[in-house]
């Protein structure tokens, strides 16, 4: 909104007006203005909530060390993140790009899909929640929606890196001058490291460009998919999520600012992805968002974000790494989401397969993995045997384990910025 006026208002040499093309101007700006109100709604939204009694569900002592001193806290949280990420891309952004587009239907998409799965947990009393089920359809389809838009729209396209040698020895990273539909994506430490979709589906003869969009299409929903609910494992102490999450976003907003920038794409030999700049504006007000968030999450907790906050920070970072090429750097990005996630695949298809033979095995304390650090002795099933039951030798407190996931991220998000040179 306030872009479309100032660049209106530069037509008559307004002292100033020309700053708003800045794409630093009006990143920086949204991530203040986001850090401000996730701060300042967030106060008077935990006493609203307070106020009418609306609170995350008791947790179950047995299964959470810390649960009594968490009785009585607001759930939902995922609300403040919503809207002060909305309100700064709302006055900063420019609405009419496709990319920003498409970020803010997965916001409010899976952001309504947690907040229903949060009431019926909340008012309806139901400790599920939203029947799984209905949770997957939800986030196939927005990663339906967004993987079918950038194949149709002539908006998203790129401009593909090529390798030309000069002289006959000098190698010189060029664009092509013509933007198109690319079906390439980056691969991590391989040189000449782009992925063709469409190559992968020769086989498919003359159709193989159909296929490699659909392929596409497919890749989509799965990382939408698997990241949200990677998200909504991690999310299960205080801060982890939301600080994660933050590291995340600094190193997307990185990936997205270079692969929007010519000059920084041809150094770093990626491709080039016209108008995908406003990521950075969106991305900016996202970590702004997280960091104001922790103001109220970090230990000891004031408020919960919930699935409507989990789910969509989830969403939030598939369609980003889609959008500008870079899913396959996800695993190592997102590995805190990825570890967590294969934790309960394994907690939960050893003990089933165990059981079949009428044993009741275990392979961790506890998952998602990071319950695994916190769960104690006594709060074991005597009934189970336990593959790693001495490791950890000793039950750490949350606020360790949250810092050091953090830390964990950290350092993967260096080793994924390194990719980009390290080939």
């Amino acid at each position: 909104m306030l872009y479309y006026i100032f660049r209106f208002l530069e037509q008559f040499n307004i002292p100033g007006a020309h700053i708003w093309s800045y794409i630093s101007f009006r990143s920086l700006l949204a991530l203040i203005l986001s850090l401000i109100i996730s701060a300042w709604f967030g106060e008077y939204f935990i006493k609203w909530m307070k106020r009418h009694k609306i609170y995350e569900t008791e947790r179950d002592i047995n299964t959470d060390p810390f649960g009594v001193e968490k009785k009585g806290v607001p759930t939902m949280g995922g609300i403040i993140i919503i809207v002060s990420i909305l309100i700064p891309i709302i006055l900063f952004g420019r609405l009419r790009n496709i990319y920003l587009v498409l970020m803010i239907i997965t916001t409010l998409w899976l952001g309504f899909l947690g907040f229903i799965d949060d009431y019926i947990k909340t008012f309806r009393q139901e400790k599920d929640g939203l029947k799984g089920k209905y949770k997957i359809f939800g986030q196939v389809s927005i990663g339906f929606i967004v993987g079918l838009t950038l194949w149709v729209s002539p908006d998203a396209v790129v401009r593909e890196n090529v390798n030309v040698q000069q002289n006959n020895q000098e190698i010189v990273v060029k664009h092509k001058k013509e933007a198109v539909k690319s079906l390439q994506t980056t691969i991590p430490f391989i040189k000449n490291h782009n992925l063709n979709y469409s190559e992968v589906m020769s086989f498919c003869g003359k159709y193989k460009v159909a296929a490699g969009w659909m392929l596409f299409v497919l890749m989509t929903i799965m990382v939408v998919t698997a990241v949200s609910n990677g998200a909504n494992l991690n999310d299960g102490m205080d801060g982890m999520c939301a600080g994660n999450s933050a590291i995340i976003g600094v190193a997307l907003g990185i990936l997205a600012y270079v692969s929007s920038h010519i000059g920084y794409a041809s150094y770093f030999d990626i491709m080039y992805i016209p108008h995908s700049e406003e990521l950075v504006v969106f991305l900016c007000a996202f970590v702004g968002a997280m960091i104001g968030f922790l103001w109220y999450n970090a230990y000891p907790a004031q408020i919960f974000m919930g699935d409507t906050g989990s789910l969509t920070i989830g969403g939030i970072i598939g369609v980003c790494a889609i959008i500008i090429h870079k899913e396959l750097l996800l695993p190592i990005l997102c590995g805190i989401f990825f570890v967590e996630s294969l934790s309960v695949i394994i907690q939960t298809q050893w003990f089933k397969y165990q059981k079949r033979k009428g044993r009741r095995v275990r392979v961790f304390r506890s998952t998602p993995i990071h319950d695994n650090f916190r769960k104690q002795d006594k709060q074991l099933d005597r009934t189970s045997t336990y593959i790693l039951k001495k490791w950890p030798h000793r039950p750490f407190h949350e606020s360790k384990i949250t810092i050091r996931f953090w830390i964990t991220t950290i350092i993967l998000a260096a080793i994924t910025i390194i990719t980009l040179k390290i080939r």
